[in-house]
């Protein structure tokens, strides 16, 4: 019964249009962020000492243009299920990488929001990270076609 409750809470349509949109304008701003400062992030990217050097650019000139790219699909209720899976991932990555750097102690801004924010790594960017990733899989399982531009057809 409790279960029933809890799964017919989190399937209303206006409580998953929520969670759309405020995904959503967190991954457009974020995108927005990085892409008007790219090499900022790109010095961002790079003190996570992860990825090699080669990739540091690369990184820093697609995965803006990813999350702005989802997120705007997202905002409009296009492929609801698919970018929420692709921020989904990004966000695992982004808890991957932040725990890493916490456990090998650097002391570094996490680039989240490109270098405007300033916000260093720490439990607290990986809570965040934990409840935006919550409501990605949410989308995942249930969808959001409330004032979505898209209908999917139902045979």
């Amino acid at each position: 019964m409790i279960k029933t409750k809890m799964k017919s809470l989190i399937n209303n349509k206006y409580l998953l249009f929520l969670f759309r949109i405020v995904l959503a304008m967190i991954f457009i701003y974020a995108g927005m962020e990085k892409i008007s400062d790219t090499n900022g992030f790109s010095i961002s990217i790079n003190n996570y000492k992860i990825l090699p050097l080669f990739l540091v650019n690369i990184f820093a000139i697609t995965l803006p243009w990813l999350e702005l790219t989802t997120g705007i699909l997202l905002l409009f209720g296009i492929k609801v299920k698919e970018n929420s899976f692709i921020i989904s991932v990004l966000l695992i990555i982004f808890i991957i990488a932040i725990s890493i750097s916490l456990i090998r102690g650097l002391n570094i801004d996490c680039g989240c929001f490109g270098t405007v924010s300033g916000t260093k790594i720490g439990v607290n960017k990986i809570i965040e990270d934990l409840v935006l990733l919550l409501l990605g899989v949410i989308l995942i399982k249930f969808d959001s076609e409330f004032l979505s531009l898209v209908k999917k057809s139902k045979h």
